[in-house]
């Protein structure tokens, strides 16, 4: 019998997911991350990218999660995102804010007050244009 492994997603406005689930992947900073239960505890930062849960009972769920942290424990992961919106929500029109959030970002450190956030925000830009053709359909 396979250990209890819970999973929540929760972003500034509200609990998107919470429930018992077999495995869950997420877009870690360096990379996809698959995590089943019994994972060793990590914590990571997120890119802008997809998570996608197998839940227990059958069934997947998929958000698009701008960004954030993952904390994971043996027993279950919890994603706080900085945005999400489930797959089936995830408009042209909702991923024009998102660039355009991150072109604001851009813009407000142009004058080289802050190098580091210019270049996040830049990563943050291309990352979500890299990413637009294969999420959104044509």
């Amino acid at each position: 019998m396979a250990d209890d492994f819970t999973f929540e997603l929760v972003s500034p406005e509200t609990l998107l997911l919470s429930g018992e689930v077999d495995i869950v992947t997420v877009p870690g900073a360096e990379g996809d991350m698959g995590i089943m239960s019994n994972h060793a505890p990590l914590m990571t930062s997120l890119r802008p990218g997809m998570v996608s849960v197998n839940m227990k009972e059958g069934g997947e769920q998929s958000f698009f999660v701008r960004g954030g942290f993952a904390d994971i424990s043996p027993a279950g992961v919890t994603v706080l995102a900085e945005f999400a919106v489930p797959k089936a929500e995830l408009t042209k029109e909702v991923f024009a804010e998102q660039k355009r959030l991150a072109q604001e970002e851009i813009d407000a450190h142009a004058e080289g007050t802050d190098e580091d956030k210019k270049a996040n925000a830049r990563a943050f830009l291309d990352q979500l244009n890299h990413m637009e053709p294969t999420l959104l359909p044509a």
